[in-house]
């Protein structure tokens, strides 16, 4: 039965990390796209960017602490 937990804690985690891989991948192609129209806006695009994709590794990572410890 405990394998059972286990295998679904990590499955979640997994879940967790493929969410955050695809969100920040989307940050990214976005950001390439808005800078490739104003490249004179960089620095305020780049800066968007990079507080997003912390934003969405905290939650990732939130996500898989909370996957362990119910596992």
């Amino acid at each position: 039965m405990e394998e059972a937990v286990m295998s679904l804690a990590a499955v979640g985690a997994g879940l967790a990390v493929i969410g955050a891989g695809i969100g920040i991948g989307r940050i990214g192609g976005s950001a390439m796209d808005a800078i490739a129209r104003q490249p004179e806006a960089y620095s305020k695009i780049q800066l968007a960017m990079i507080i997003s994709a912390a934003l969405i590794e905290g939650a990732a990572l939130f996500a898989i602490v909370v996957a362990m410890i119910k596992g």
